[in-house]
């Protein structure tokens, strides 16, 4: 595990035991993050499909009392992948860390409560698998605008190439937002 520039941000590398059948990986494991001090309950897994290269999904959270951690992993293709720090009063507010997430780097990044999430894929049929510490409540369901400047997020992809949803297209930026957390 592998701290970021963003507390509670760690960059994950489960061991993966190759033989002549294939592999064999923990994914996760409880007592391996709460040896490094980390202790979630995860209640719902999450898989997004993205058929194509330059999908952007995010910057999305969840506001309290439904606020998540997340750990997020790649399970085909390649992601850029971004937490954003919404915790004000944080030294780290407003700031971001990315990483490329893939198969082939079989890397995980655990997002703790108060960051937002978003990714870009980097390869079509890309396929991202993550856990939550909450289950999706509508009526806490927030976001960022995903190339806010005040961000500073050097996505791998441009505005008019990104492929995004309508209603991400309407997130605010990081200026606009009340329902961050404190």
């Amino acid at each position: 595990m592998t701290p970021t520039a963003i507390p509670g941000v760690l960059i994950v590398k489960p061991a993966k035991h190759l033989d002549q059948r294939g592999f064999f990986s923990e994914t996760y494991h409880k007592q391996a993050l709460e040896a490094v001090g980390v202790r979630l309950d995860f209640v719902q897994d999450n898989h997004s499909y993205s058929a194509d290269k330059g999908v952007v999904r995010g910057i999305h959270f969840q506001t309290p009392p439904f606020a998540q951690a997340k750990l997020v992993r790649v399970v085909r293709g390649a992601a850029f992948d971004v937490a954003v720090d919404l915790r004000r009063g944080s030294p780290t507010f407003g700031r971001h860390v990315s990483v490329r997430l893939s198969v082939d780097e079989w890397n995980q990044v655990l997002i703790p409560v108060g960051c937002g999430h978003g990714f870009c894929t980097l390869e079509p049929n890309t396929e991202i698998i993550y856990k939550v510490t909450a289950y999706y409540a509508r009526e806490s369901d927030r976001g960022i605008l995903w190339n806010d400047p005040d961000l500073g997020i050097d996505w791998p992809v441009s505005p008019h190439q990104a492929i995004i949803s309508e209603k991400d297209l309407r997130l605010p930026r990081l200026s606009e937002s009340p329902d961050l957390f404190e």
